[in-house]
């Protein structure tokens, strides 16, 4: 599997001062997936955005809520970047905000027509191992085509029409559980929700649950396979100790997330962007809309090919459970310019 030299074109994340204008942000790429995070004074909730459902339509990670439309947050995709209004959620004059943008297939794509539900539209990055999917759920055990070509290791749905909870797949959990992402719960058992199916290179399974497949819903997909030098889905077992467990990824992280597996804890949120030098403890949480935690307490390190966890505090590790976590690249160990990554 050929290694990912330039990150940067498929993830990258900016930060921005409100001015209650419209304002357009450029990431480097034409995003598709666009996560936008209000930073401080109010605790907004999240707000995600893709090009599937229509730039103007968002869901937030810390609520069921249905999909809504918002004619002054992100108002537009451009060929760099993103536009923003005058939105208080996205744009008020004097907070702080970051948004974190994935490349997929450029725009809505076309149907996905692999699995036993057709999508209305996929949008398939396979280079990056990134996949946008829209489909409408039967109620029946199924399965729906992601075009990317290898086995997705992370999912997140959100039924887009209702209120139920976000449903969440990590590999490390397994097929027959799942974890909602708007609230801080451990796992659950459940053998409906991806019909304790693990994915294929060309479809996932969704069963009879109402979070993936009830009949008359409509869902978001957002699927992950993990590619060398950019993506990583791995697992470890917290030590209750300032000197954490360390990390490999094989590159220096821009943007992980951290969850504990058999109990109550945050999604906690780090980024290369809002914290520049280690250690690093400018934490959000995407299951709440609370402000930026910039306590004390040390979080992690990101370094050239991994993380260093470096708390006992906050459900990062300070118990002797079990954590997963996503992460994505700034750079490769070494690309092919013979450069090697450092920490910071």
């Amino acid at each position: 599997m050929a290694q990912i030299d330039k990150p940067n074109l498929h993830f990258n994340s900016v930060l921005w001062d409100g001015n209650n204008s419209s304002t357009t942000h450029t990431v480097g790429f034409q995003p598709d997936f666009c996560w936008i995070k209000q930073r401080e004074d109010d605790g907004y909730s999240h707000m995600l955005f893709d090009a599937i459902r229509g730039a103007t339509k968002y869901i937030s990670s810390n609520e069921s809520n249905a999909e809504a439309t918002g004619s002054q947050d992100l108002t537009a995709f451009t060929g760099t970047g993103f536009t923003v209004g005058t939105s208080n959620l996205v744009n008020r004059s004097g907070d702080t905000y970051v948004g974190w943008n994935w490349k997929a297939g450029t725009g809505q794509g076309s149907s996905n027509t692999d699995g036993s539900i057709n999508t209305t539209y996929t949008s398939v990055n396979t280079t990056a191992g990134i996949s946008i999917s829209k489909y409408s759920g039967t109620g029946s055990n199924a399965t729906v085509g992601h075009g990317l070509g290898a086995v997705p290791k992370f999912m997140m749905i959100k039924e887009t029409n209702g209120t139920r909870n976000w449903r969440v797949y990590h590999h490390d959990v397994g097929n027959a559980a799942v974890m909602y992402l708007n609230t801080n719960s451990g796992s659950v058992g459940d053998s409906t929700a991806f019909n304790s199916t693990t994915p294929t290179s060309s479809v996932f399974s969704v069963g009879t649950s109402g979070g993936t497949n009830a009949s008359g819903s409509t869902y978001i997909a957002y699927v992950f396979a993990e590619k060398k030098g950019f993506s990583k889905f791995g697992e470890w077992t917290a030590n209750n100790s300032t000197d954490g467990p360390f990390l490999y990824t094989g590159f220096k992280p821009a943007f992980f997330i951290a969850k504990r597996t058999g109990s109550t804890g945050n999604w906690h949120i780090y980024d290369n962007k809002r914290d520049g030098y280690n250690v690093r403890n400018w934490r959000l949480a995407a299951d709440n809309g609370a402000v930026e935690d910039l306590g004390t307490a040390s979080y992690i390190d990101i370094l050239s090919n991994g993380i260093k966890i470096r708390s006992n505090q906050n459900s990062l590790n300070n118990h002797t459970g079990g954590m997963v976590y996503m992460a994505f690249a700034e750079n490769p160990i070494v690309g092919s310019n013979n450069i090697p990554a450092v920490g910071r």
